[in-house]
């Protein structure tokens, strides 16, 4: 049975699904990005350690970049399960210089998302901001690897995110949705999903959203570990990373 999503927005900043209870599936969602979130950071926390030393010497800032994105939370209201929308600080390795201007971050996705963007080159990012003098030398490694990604796995331990979900958005991306955008917000955001292994950065924006859409109304435990197991060769390929 699909679940049927009813809007209320900006109003009260709620979305409310109904269907069959999904109860079990979250439950053991949580329980997965817990346990491997837990095991990949013990994992890597020498690699993190690295990254930060690179990132430290290569300019001067802080090591890690903190950007207020929207997300949601799950509640349970007379049996309907509500996403509340919310703003929460998101976590990554910084790839830009310290205090870089992000207006220019800023028209690039009004332009994307109004449809004004076309293929930008032939090496993969086709919609993505290329050859960014913010960037540093460090940060264009990391963004090609995805390793700038690994301190989102605090915010998967803090339960603001999931392992698997659509991509947490800047509030200046999230203001510009028209309604029926928004219902890819009925979700806990993640750090890979189905737009990542699909067509990260190779597809529209109206492509990414029904990609995300696509994700939220057909989610299962199989889903997202498919998903994750299709992150690896996503990741390891650079596909549309830049």
């Amino acid at each position: 049975m699909k679940q049927q999503l009813v809007w209320q927005w900006p109003k009260q900043k709620t979305v409310l699904t109904r269907g069959r209870d999904r109860s079990l599936y979250f439950s053991c969602k949580r329980c997965l990005d817990v346990v491997l979130a837990t095991l990949l950071f013990i994992l890597l926390s020498p690699l993190m350690l690295l990254i930060a030393i690179l990132v430290k010497l290569d300019t001067p800032g802080p090591i890690i970049f903190v950007q207020e994105r929207v997300g949601a939370r799950r509640r349970s209201r007379d049996g309907r399960t509500i996403w509340e929308i919310r703003n929460f600080p998101f976590h990554k390795f910084r790839s830009m210089v310290h205090d870089a201007d992000p207006s220019v971050h800023q028209v690039y996705i009004k332009a994307y998302v109004e449809g004004c963007v076309g293929p930008s080159d032939a090496r993969g990012a086709k919609f993505k901001l290329t050859d960014d003098p913010r960037v540093t030398r460090v940060g264009r490694i990391l963004r090609k690897t995805s390793l700038d990604e690994l301190p989102q796995l605090v915010n998967v331990l803090k339960g603001e995110m999931s392992l698997v979900g659509p991509r947490p958005l800047p509030t200046y991306e999230v203001a510009q949705y028209q309604p029926w955008h928004r219902e890819r917000l009925a979700a806990l955001p993640g750090i890979t999903g189905l737009w990542q292994v699909k067509g990260r950065c190779q597809v529209s924006f109206e492509e990414q959203i029904h990609m995300d859409i696509e994700y939220v109304r057909n989610r299962s435990l199989w889903l997202d570990i498919k998903i994750l197991f299709l992150t690896i060769p996503a990741v390891l390929s650079g596909r549309g990373a830049e």
